[in-house]
């Protein structure tokens, strides 16, 4: 699941007008409509602060407007972007200072897309992705292997404890897990142990793991 985590912003020109595109990660109506609040009370003096956003895992709630442009030619174009992109919980605002020149419903259509395509650009954009936060304890003997066992498989290491044995909290995607263990239990000769198992959800920000409630 494709999710905002950093909000970006974008500017475009289109016949002397100018569209502001302000995009912000959203989990609830509510934010959604503060976040939209919000971005016209900034914008007060723009002719139009058109708006969308999709919520839920599965985009249940879908909302958009045209604030006054001809129907159709803003909010929907805008939400097409996202449904698009597939990007959930989050929400859009383009403000238009109008610059004299009539766009025609086209040119609208094109502006207000381009406009969100551009604000997305500019965004943190993650994959969020099931897994299992993965805790494996083993000797000294053993720690080696595992670690060139997670390097291979590109398995991020959460934390590391070394007292009397060694204790790795690893990040694994959920479907991996089971192969994950069986390799290490192998490559230890048996000396790895496996004593908590705990579904997460996360993403992979610049090699660093993100973790979200599962």
């Amino acid at each position: 699941m494709k999710i905002i985590y950093e909000g970006g912003e974008a500017e475009i020109v289109e016949k002397k007008s100018r569209f502001i595109a302000t995009i912000r990660p959203v989990d609830s109506e509510e934010a959604a409509l503060e976040f939209i609040a919000a971005t016209k009370k900034k914008y007060w003096d723009a002719r139009h602060n058109c708006f969308a956003y999709v919520i839920g895992e599965r985009q249940e709630l879908q909302r958009c407007s045209d604030d006054g442009e001809p129907q159709g030619t803003a909010g929907r174009p805008m939400l097409d972007v996202l449904l698009g992109a597939d990007v959930h919980n989050m929400a859009v605002v383009v403000t238009r200072y109008f610059g004299g020149v009539l766009l025609g419903t086209g040119g609208l259509v094109r502006a207000y897309s381009k406009a969100v395509q551009e604000g997305l650009k500019n965004s943190v954009v993650l994959e969020k992705q099931e897994g299992i936060s993965l805790l494996i304890q083993t000797d000294y003997n053993g720690v080696g292997k595992i670690q060139y066992l997670l390097g291979q498989r590109g398995i991020p290491v959460l934390n590391s404890e070394y007292t009397d044995i060694v204790r790795l909290r690893v990040l694994v995607p959920r479907e991996r897990a089971a192969a994950l263990m069986e390799a290490v239990t192998e490559g230890t000769a048996g000396r790895a142990e496996f004593p908590e198992e705990e579904p997460v959800r996360y993403a992979l920000l610049d090699g660093e793991a993100i973790l979200f409630p599962a």
